[in-house]
């Protein structure tokens, strides 16, 4: 089975090429009667520059997943790499300097009469800096700073939650709850070291770890509620309550938690 380390690697790497081919259609789209000049692509031929995607129609989904690479890898990058998207508020009037790829986006241009003040192509340099900004988290996954710790974890969640998939389906429910319960409280906990956060008990619940979080601005009321719903069917696994859990519910909770360690950090 290949290991998340690795995983995240081909993912990154699949990202940063979908972020160079976004480039080159940038460029083809700003400069279309000088394709393979602009685009810097050796031995390039009609064919491979019209397979190129649509910048506008792929942008938004490859930003929204660089996003969160950087949010996860490279955190004191992300408002740098966002700034490149939107426009600054303090922004009165539309120039090089302040143009960005919501612009281009939007197929903004600022012209006279006499001369074009600003076109689409103000927003390449935006872009190169989003690609490079992408590209610098490689380092990341060689580099001796790079804490492993959490891509470690996540290969023994994994393997946990398998653990407790397999106790459903053989009709251990209580023992599967258990196991989704302390892979929960684990990540919680993990979250709350990634943010600097610290609680007052000695022995933290998931409940604990849920209300800090929320007080923190770290998760909103509705993924709250869910994870008090989680500790919820937790609790009934590891407390001789009035009632068994269910299958479904087990379920539910295995599925949910497997969710929050692939996409809470």
């Amino acid at each position: 089975m290949i290991s998340n380390l690795e995983k995240y690697k081909k993912d990154l790497e699949n990202l940063i090429n979908k972020g160079n081919l976004l480039y080159s259609a940038m460029l083809s789209e700003c400069y279309p009667n000088k394709k393979k000049e602009r685009l810097n692509i050796k031995d390039a031929d009609n064919e491979s520059l019209d397979k190129l995607p649509d910048f506008n129609s792929e942008y938004q989904e490859w930003y929204s997943e660089a996003s969160i690479v950087i949010k996860q890898l490279l955190t004191d990058r992300l408002d740098d790499f966002k700034s490149y998207y939107d426009k600054p508020k303090s922004r009165k009037q539309i120039n090089v300097e302040n143009y960005c790829i919501k612009d281009y986006l939007d197929g903004i241009t600022v012209s006279t009469y006499r001369e074009t003040i600003v076109d689409t192509s103000a927003a390449i340099p935006k872009f190169q800096q989003q690609l490079a900004i992408l590209k610098s988290v490689s380092s990341r996954f060689t580099s001796s700073l790079f804490d492993i710790q959490q891509l470690v974890q996540a290969d023994l969640f994994d393997s946990e939650l398998d653990a407790a998939k397999e106790l459903t389906k053989k009709g251990f429910i209580r023992g599967a709850g258990a196991i989704a319960g302390v892979v929960l409280e684990k990540h919680l906990s993990q979250v709350m070291d990634n943010h600097n956060i610290s609680t007052r008990r000695k022995r933290p619940t998931i409940n604990d770890f849920n209300e800090t979080l929320k007080n923190n601005n770290v998760i909103d009321v509705p993924l709250w509620r869910q994870i008090q719903r989680f500790g919820d069917i937790r609790n009934l696994c590891d407390h001789n309550k009035n009632r068994d859990p269910s299958k479904e519910e087990i379920s539910e909770l295995i599925d949910g938690v497997e969710k929050l360690t692939k996409t809470l950090f």
